[in-house]
């Protein structure tokens, strides 16, 4: 039985799970559909009292700017006034100027828009408001020192900059894509207004161009003219130099400088001719004087007279004498050729110099000559182009033209381009239907009671059995006259589909011993055992309701005319049963009230005595009807629960929370007990409409409403 018990409790969704139930979301805002539907009306109601009572009608007007690529200006200036390229970062660059606080400025000064409430904040009527927050502001302390004296032109400036400001937020300027071409788009309170600030910051946009390249010009113009001036005189400058120095050097062209550097050359080959002319004689001297033996001085001196002399011998005075000579003379003829050899070197080498240096004198003056006339062609260029560009300016200031031009002006809106009305209703009705969702959405989320019977099987696993709407009665006593009094309404209807459903839960052994508990008091457990006592004595049957809430003694709020002694009396043998049971007027069972006694409840119902009592009594009657306590509070309802057949557990809808569902389910699977039932009692039925449950709240539904009394 625990098992079954425990496996049946388990059935219930896990709290956690994340998968989202399509279904029951539809089903959720369905049934919130009026509290939708009542929040949407109040959004689309506020959003229409705003766009028809607060709202301020604003005018929309554009002005279209195109820019020119191609200047056509009458001399050929781009350096100083140059026309508009048209690449992406001059198009941006041109967006910025259009919204420039300066070309603005100049805007607000041409139409005095610093008288203009609109824009001038500090004219305009103080609202209920702004008066409210600016007493409590001074009350406070936080308001503005007036004894401070602002300075009158600061003030002036900082009112025309809060208008420039004001005047930008109404400005927008967008480039059509692909083009060159600019919508300049102003909105105000006046469509009159609009088209002329769009207009005036159109032409104070060209004409800004225009200004622009005149001042241009005349800076160029002015710059120009001093650097006209600079350069003529270092033009004369220069010129004068090159002058000066042609008369004081003498130049020769450049073709007798390069005769000169032929002539040095073919010196210099001479030059290494006499040098190896003196080296050879300088050796032969050396040589000659350096023979000692007769057959040294012939081999050296390879001289036929030397030879005929010695070819007889200079065994004699005479010839060794002649020979001597003769070598002597030889020698003194080379020693003559080496000193002419060496003359002559030295008057090439001279004329080499001399030569050598009269070309690099030359060679250094033709270099400064060329460095002067170089710089005075370059002074001379410079003069006669900035001279050029002096005439150029001087000739394009005056005829100016501006990049761009007015393609369309702006003209006077005839409807008001905000507030959009059918655009503000729309977003309202779906931002109403949107929180109105959230606000059905988080009830749900945060409902933790039960209001319906499929919430409740879900969450505890157990069958219910019975759904018994609220009676309206006042008093707990006027519960059973109400069910007299109304047999078919759908309460008493409702009391018979409990008692059928409970004598079908189980067709092998139909319950005799039944109990009905609940978590805590006031669930309308009493109730149905009264009602469910009622109704089965209205088969024929006998029936015994015993009050097992001893603590409490609530059937006497019902039957003021019970007993004093109850059953603790009869199981202590004190007072006999048949003195002690109670049948009142109006109802065909009989009544076993509880008393007050010193002996705890749980021991009294956990005695053999009380078993023994409640076996003798399926004797007596065909059904035993125990009301016990609130299963959270006291163990009475378990320890009566072991006698039992059946259990019924009431929930009272929308006010029990599923935690206290809960630990009182886990309670009975403690004492490995099973619920035959459960009861949702005292329904709302308007409750019901109102959470939109209404065609689904059992027998009492609309569609019962043919069957059963009002």
């Amino acid at each position: 039985m625990m098992n079954q018990s425990q496996k049946n409790f388990s059935q219930a969704p896990a709290e956690d799970d994340d998968t989202i139930d399509v279904g029951a979301l539809l089903a959720t805002l369905w049934r919130g559909k009026w509290l939708i539907a009542l929040v949407t009306l109040a959004s689309m109601l506020l959003a229409g009292y705003y766009v028809y009572g607060v709202a301020v009608p604003k005018y929309r007007s554009t002005s279209v700017v195109v820019l020119e690529t191609k200047e056509d200006s009458v001399v050929d200036l781009k350096a100083v006034v140059g026309g508009f390229s048209g690449d992406s970062t001059e198009v941006n660059t041109e967006v910025e100027v259009i919204r420039s606080r300066g070309l603005v400025g100049k805007v607000v000064d041409r139409l005095n828009l610093v008288n203009d409430p609109e824009f001038n904040v500090a004219l305009r009527e103080p609202s209920l408001i702004g008066s409210t927050l600016s007493r409590i502001r001074t009350i406070m302390g936080l308001g503005q020192d007036t004894d401070i004296a602002l300075d009158p032109e600061l003030e002036k400036n900082r009112v025309k900059d809060s208008v420039v400001a004001a005047l930008l937020d109404r400005v927008s300027v967008s480039n059509v894509r692909q083009s060159l071409v600019f919508n300049i788009t102003v909105e105000t309170d006046s469509p009159t207004k609009s088209a002329l600030i769009a207009n005036t910051i159109a032409e104070s946009y060209i004409l800004n161009q225009i200004e622009v390249k005149f001042e241009a010009t005349e800076k160029a113009t002015a710059w120009l003219s001093n650097r006209v001036s600079e350069l003529q005189i270092e033009l004369e400058t220069a010129e004068k130099k090159v002058s000066d120095f042609t008369a004081q050097t003498q130049l020769v062209s450049i073709e007798g400088l390069q005769a000169l550097e032929r002539q040095i050359k073919e010196l210099r080959y001479r030059i290494d001719g006499a040098a190896t002319t003196q080296a050879e004689t300088e050796k032969r001297l050396n040589d000659l004087n350096s023979a000692e033996t007769p057959e040294q001085k012939l081999a050296i001196a390879q001289d036929s007279t030397l030879v005929r002399i010695a070819s007889g011998g200079l065994d004699s005075q005479e010839k060794r004498a002649s020979f001597d000579a003769r070598y002597e003379a030889i020698v003194a003829r080379v020693q003559s050729e080496s000193i002419r050899a060496s003359q002559q070197l030295a008057a090439l080498k001279a004329s080499e110099t001399e030569l050598a240096n009269q070309i690099s004198n030359q060679g250094t003056d033709m270099i400064a000559l060329q460095q002067l006339t170089r710089e005075s062609e370059a002074t001379r260029l410079l003069y006669e182009y900035f001279l050029t560009r002096l005439k150029e300016t001087s000739a394009q200031e005056g005829i100016q033209k501006a990049d761009s031009r007015m393609l369309s002006g702006s003209v006077v809106p005839e409807h008001a381009s905000a507030p959009k009305k059918a655009q503000i209703l729309s977003l309202a009705m779906i931002l109403g239907i949107m929180i109105g969702a959230g606000l059905v959405l988080l009830r749900e989320f945060r409902t933790s009671t039960f209001r319906t019977a499929n919430e409740l099987e879900q969450f505890t696993g157990y069958t219910v059995i019975g759904q018994i709407p609220k009676m309206p009665a006042r008093h707990r006593m006027d519960t059973l006259t109400y069910l007299s009094e109304k047999p078919t309404s759908a309460a008493a209807e409702s009391i018979r589909n409990l008692r059928t459903s409970l004598m079908l839960s189980n067709l092998d052994k139909k319950p005799q011993v039944i109990i009905s508990t609940s978590s805590i008091p006031g669930e309308g457990k009493t109730t149905v055992s009264l009602s469910l006592s009622k109704f089965l004595s209205g088969l024929g049957k006998s029936v015994l309701l015993i009050e097992g809430d001893i603590r409490r003694r609530t059937l006497n709020e019902y039957f003021p005319s019970l007993p004093h002694t109850g059953i603790a009396s009869v199981l202590n043998g004190d007072v006999k049963f048949a003195d002690a049971i109670h049948r009142p007027a109006g109802f065909e069972a009989d009544v076993l009230a509880g008393e007050k006694t010193t002996v705890n409840a749980a021991d009294i119902f956990s005695s053999d005595t009380f078993k023994s009592f409640i076996k003798q009594m399926r004797s007596e009657y065909d059904f035993i009807i125990i009301d016990t306590p609130p299963v959270l509070v006291v163990p009475d309802a378990r320890i009566i629960a072991e006698c039992a057949d059946a259990i019924l557990f009431s929930v009272k809808w929308d006010s029990t929370s599923k935690a206290l569902v809960e630990e009182s389910m886990r309670f009975f699977h403690n004492s490995n007990q099973r619920i035959t039932g459960l009861v949702l009692s005292q329904i709302d039925e308007k409750g019901m409409k109102r959470y939109g449950y209404g065609g689904d709240s059992g027998a009492f539904a609309a569609y019962g409403k043919g069957y059963y009394d009002n």
